[in-house]
């Protein structure tokens, strides 16, 4: 239901907003119909394999192509002699938001696991084997691993457009003035994305149009990238993405490997479908870069704290710029009267660190939670009374006031939930009847409301029906059905009464499926597509004589049900088949914009909030540390669907879970490769490492951050999660662990 006063503004009765509804894609996902890129076999189609360097740093000096030409089955070897020519150089970089490649420019590598040549055969066998083949030979040079190696500098900001350096009060002074301190350092590894869906595309010309079937978390930003470097018109690429198998920020930018393909469909004149391997992910697709991050902290008597001093030293790649904004999160948490963060970086000779769900804040919060509970104890208080006595009424950098906040009913239901009253207050006091230590700990979770450009189409049809239309993405997150819910509403129709279409770059430009904001622009979008569709009909009806709406203006309509009802008498009124037939109009059309409002965004400081409280056991003898039990409790506004947003905080806090006991990129210093660059060695976690999981969904009603009152819930639950998990070890243990993941020899040998 759609309701308008006038021609403006309009709410739902009966609305499927906020049910949880399954998803719509479920059904063709769990029975194998959901068709994702790698799956599209056009007629005449031929596979390409990647040959990747096995160096970090030096030069490709030969290639065997005669030798891998030579298999019965390769078609062609493309490398730098042969490569198509590009409008723009892959290093060429006009935005931020663009990030070279290695397109075969040169015999340069910057890193292991760099494609150095691509090989096209009639079958996925012959291009692998041409490309065992072509046995590269190097000139090799020392490869650059560590955050100690290279010269360290002061990037002149970190993650996208953010400053380096933010100073709020004096620092020192605080320090110097407080009752007790803290100084503790943190590291975090690498990670690399590992969505279950590996990049692939599948890429055919027919002259200078292109089409392509790959997955995209920007389908607009992806068109553009790939029209820039092969100089044709937006207009002539069309790229299908109808289902992701994740993403978590790799498939937000088109990829070179992606690229690549396409370079090699143009070269063959034929179709071609390139796949990475497992371990091809490890390097031009992006990871989370490795982070030393050093706090100081001090608090005066009563436990309140006197100063905040973040430094993060962070690492890009030899080629590019993306600075781990690790220090961001301390600038929104706790109230403190002085605040410092900074950070330096140093070059290393790795891919190219890029977006990795909650850039910057998963890295962050894991050190700063951890400081904050070092700083609770040196206090002598409890965790999560300490974190209510320095609770930040304003955003603590800013002064501006929060556009909502209901962090304190977060940490209020989760306690309570998870029998926070019972914890004793010092470490090692707890086990369980088989002799493990038992540890409890807390996080808080925080994730900025975002919002990016997006537009949508709604249209009513002469049946009664609707459509609309965006190019959204869903990548397992349920946007589809999020979507689809939000579009039922504005349209004032049944779930069932609407087609939704998505996932095609013909489609009005939803935005990137990003930094937990796809919902609120996205949504935000539809919302005004059907308010203005709706609002189009009204007009219609509203000035017809034989319609019994006619002169309703002042009053206002209701639109519910298919139906148009005047707001005064809802006894008066007609469907929208009806309205549209007396017009004799087949549908009418209605367009949406979705983007943050200036005022408000200058006004307000706008983020969603969490608490997560977490048991492990610890085995005193071995180190073998369980995450037992987790609950969390998180506000993000309006919730569209329990159903979906529930299995969004899952997945954040199982992967909380992962960064703080399990993940790690381990590269060797003599090669620079990744070690573990497959699913059997770089581990994350399964079911049976986490057998008990609750998200609640605290109610919060936001008024500023958009019309809908959406905030992003993707990202949040890994932000308190990993620091509760570390702090529940120091609870279990008395040993504070500062180097993620928590190893097992960091805690083994405790018995007595």
């Amino acid at each position: 239901m759609a309701e308008l006063a006038g021609s403006a503004t309009h709410l739902r009765h009966g609305s499927s907003i906020g049910q949880p509804l399954t998803r719509r894609d479920g059904l063709l996902k769990v029975t194998g119909q959901a068709r994702y890129a790698a799956d599209n076999h056009p007629p005449g189609m031929l596979h390409a394999a990647l040959a990747v360097s096995s160096i970090a740093r030096g030069r490709v000096t030969g290639l065997d192509v005669e030798a891998a030409r030579a298999h019965p089955g390769v078609v062609a070897v493309m490398t730098p002699a042969n490569r198509p020519a590009l409008a723009l150089h892959p290093d060429d970089k006009a935005s931020p938001f663009v990030f070279r490649m290695d397109l075969l420019q040169d015999d340069m590598v910057r890193y292991a696991g760099q494609p150095i040549a691509v090989v096209i055969g009639e079958t996925l066998e012959a291009a692998t084997e041409g490309a065992a083949l072509l046995a590269p030979r190097y000139a090799a040079e020392p490869a650059r691993t560590g955050l100690d190696e290279g010269e360290v500098f002061i990037p002149p900001m970190v993650g996208i457009g953010a400053p380096s350096e933010v100073r709020h009060g004096d620092v020192e002074a605080g320090l110097a003035a407080a009752a007790a301190r803290i100084e503790a350092v943190y590291e975090t590894p690498a990670q690399y994305h590992n969505a279950m869906e590996p990049h692939a595309i599948v890429a055919a010309w027919e002259g200078d149009r292109l089409s392509i079937d790959t997955p995209s978390q920007g389908l607009t930003w992806a068109r553009d990238r790939i029209a820039g470097l092969f100089g044709i018109a937006v207009e002539d690429i069309e790229i299908r993405s109808p289902f992701l198998g994740g993403g978590f920020g790799s498939k937000g930018l088109i990829a070179g490997p992606q690229v690549l393909g396409i370079l090699a469909a143009r070269l063959v004149g034929r179709p071609v479908k390139l796949v990475l391997r497992r371990e091809q992910m490890y390097g031009p697709v992006g990871h989370r870069a490795p982070t030393r991050q050093t706090l100081r902290l001090g608090a005066d008597a009563a436990g309140g704290l006197t100063a905040i001093q973040h430094h993060v030293r962070t690492a890009s790649s030899s080629f590019d710029d993306f600075f781990e904004p690790a220090g961001g999160v301390t600038h929104t948490l706790y109230a403190s009267p002085a605040i410092v963060t900074t950070s330096d970086a140093v070059r290393l000779d790795t891919g190219t660190p890029m977006f990795m769900r909650a850039p910057g804040e998963a890295s962050g919060s894991i050190a700063l939670e951890g400081a904050i509970d070092e700083m609770a104890a040196a206090c002598g208080m409890d965790p999560l009374e300490f974190r209510l006595r320095n609770y930040a009424e304003v955003e603590p950098t800013t002064g501006k006031p929060f556009s909502s906040k209901a962090l304190r009913e977060c940490y209020a239901q989760g306690a309570a939930r998870f029998g926070w009253a019972g914890r004793p207050l010092a470490p090692r006091q707890m086990r369980d009847a088989d002799g493990l230590l038992v540890g409890w700990g807390v996080g808080t979770a925080t994730f900025p409301a975002l919002m990016f450009q997006g537009q949508a189409r709604a249209v009513l049809r002469a049946d009664g029906s609707g459509v609309v239309e965006i190019g959204a993405q869903d990548m397992g997150q349920g946007a589809w059905t999020a979507l689809a819910q939000i579009a039922a509403d504005s349209l004032g129709l049944g779930i069932d009464q609407v087609e939704f279409r998505a996932g095609h770059s013909g489609l009005p430009d939803a935005g990137i499926a990003g930094g937990s904001a796809h919902t609120a622009t996205a949504g935000m979008a539809i919302h005004g597509a059907g308010a203005d569709a709706i609002a189009r009909l009204a007009e219609l009806a509203m000035a017809d004589g034989r319609s019994p709406l006619f002169g309703a203006g002042n009053a206002g309509v209701v639109a519910r049900e298919g139906r148009l009802l005047r707001r005064d008498d809802e006894s008066r009124g007609e469907t929208y088949a009806e309205i549209l037939a007396r017009a004799g109009l087949g549908e009418i059309e209605g367009r949406g914009t979705g983007a943050m409002d200036p005022a408000a965004q200058e006004h307000y400081a706008m983020h969603a909030h969490g608490a997560v409280f977490a048991e492990v056991k610890v085995d005193p003898e071995l180190g073998q540390i369980r995450a037992t039990r987790l609950v969390g409790a998180f506000a993000a506004g309006r919730i569209i669907n329990p159903r979906m947003v529930q299995s969004q905080y899952y997945g954040g806090m199982i992967w909380g879970v992962s960064f703080a006991l399990h993940e790690a990129a381990v590269v060797d210093p003599r090669s620079g490769r990744v070690m573990n660059a497959n699913l059997g060695e770089y581990h994350v976690p399964v079911n049976a490492d986490l057998p008990s999981l609750e998200a609640i969904l605290v109610e919060e009603v936001d008024p500023h951050v958009n019309a809908l009152g959406i905030k992003g819930v993707g990202e949040i639950g890994v932000t308190g999660s990993a620091g509760a998990v570390a702090n529940a070890v120091w609870h279990a243990t008395g040993v504070r662990v500062r180097r993620f993941p928590i190893a097992v020899e960091a805690v083994a040998g405790l018995a007595g």
